[in-house]
């Protein structure tokens, strides 16, 4: 597959990654905005159907991950093979997170619609089940993210400006996101931060849709 096809099958999965995951969240956050286990679980329990179709959403997302590991790497190794081969490795690493991460919310699935919600012990099984791994996965999003951006700017891949938007979405990311992993921020205004990395993906699936890579020379 030249650089070209890769750069453009990127920018479709980049696309579908993005539309899938908005989709996930909206589906989810509708159907389990309480805090608590036993109501998260009620939700769940009430909108069996909305969690299946979140959970095949989250399936598009695994496979988008390790498809654009393997596409960018093609599209940017020639610029740092070493730089590239990590990049690559934190989005597979980000790919079987969110496969990980859907395992257990199958669990969680199962739970909610064949058991006693109010039990003690189906709450306590279903709270280590729901443990948030979103900033886990979206830390090795975060470092693939920064390191192929970099690689578009050495490599100038795609316009300068939005490569250097893609490095600024990423650090903003690594910035805030381990704080959110171990407890010390949980501020909600907070998921701002993913607005940068939103106008950096669109239109840089767009540009490789249409304008592909140049072929290493």
């Amino acid at each position: 597959m030249s650089t070209a096809v890769s750069a453009r099958v990127a920018g479709f999965v980049f696309l579908i990654y993005i539309a899938a995951g908005l989709a996930s969240l909206s589906l989810t956050q509708a159907g389990a905005d309480s805090a608590g286990a036993a109501e998260k679980l009620a939700g769940m329990a009430e909108n069996v159907t909305r969690f299946r179709y979140a959970a095949l959403l989250d399936l598009a997302c695994a496979f988008s991950a390790l498809i654009l590991a393997v596409t960018l790497f093609a599209v940017t190794a020639a610029h740092g093979a070493t730089t590239a081969l990590l990049a690559m490795v934190c989005r597979l690493v980000e790919g079987v997170l969110i496969a990980t991460s859907l395992l257990d919310s199958l669990g969680v699935l199962w739970l909610a619609a064949g058991s006693d919600v109010a039990s003690e012990e189906v709450q306590m099984l279903a709270s280590h089940l729901m443990r948030s791994e979103v900033a886990l996965t979206s830390i090795f999003f975060a470092a693939g993210s920064l390191l192929f951006a970099c690689l578009f700017v050495r490599g100038r891949i795609v316009p300068a400006p939005l490569a250097w938007l893609g490095v600024f979405a990423s650090l903003i990311l690594l910035v805030v996101l381990p704080p959110q992993l171990v407890g010390f921020l949980s501020d909600p205004r907070l998921s701002a931060a993913w607005l940068p990395m939103l106008l950096f993906e669109v239109p840089l699936a767009l540009w490789l849709i249409v304008k592909g890579a140049p072929d290493a020379s």
